[in-house]
């Protein structure tokens, strides 16, 4: 079963270089709607496991990410397809509806 990676600053670029669409969740320990959102991030990478990348920042341990898009309230989740955001949440959200932006750069 899939397992969200921990993205970094250091290894941001290599996971965006995926021929896969890529979710990024941007979180920190103290953001309460984060935590209402991660296990259902930790679902999605298990039932999309290998069609899609699924991965969790901690904006409090990487800094140059969040601030290079201009992120400024958690959660944040970004959609990327070849390196390009396609889509973008701000907030905790229900599953289908990230299912749905799943689904949605997949079939773009």
């Amino acid at each position: 079963m899939g397992k969200a990676l921990e993205i970094t600053d250091a290894n941001f670029d290599e996971v965006l270089k995926s021929d896969k669409p890529v979710l990024v969740d941007f979180w920190a320990e103290w953001c309460g709607p984060c935590k209402m959102i991660g296990p259902i991030v930790e679902e999605l990478a298990g039932d999309y496991d290998g069609k899609v990348v699924i991965g969790k920042m901690d904006v409090d341990m990487n800094s140059n990410t969040p601030a290079k898009f201009g992120i400024r309230s958690i959660p944040t989740l970004l959609v990327f397809k070849n390196g390009q955001i396609v889509d973008k949440q701000v907030g905790a959200v229900s599953k289908s509806t990230l299912a749905a932006k799943l689904e949605s750069a997949l079939n773009a």
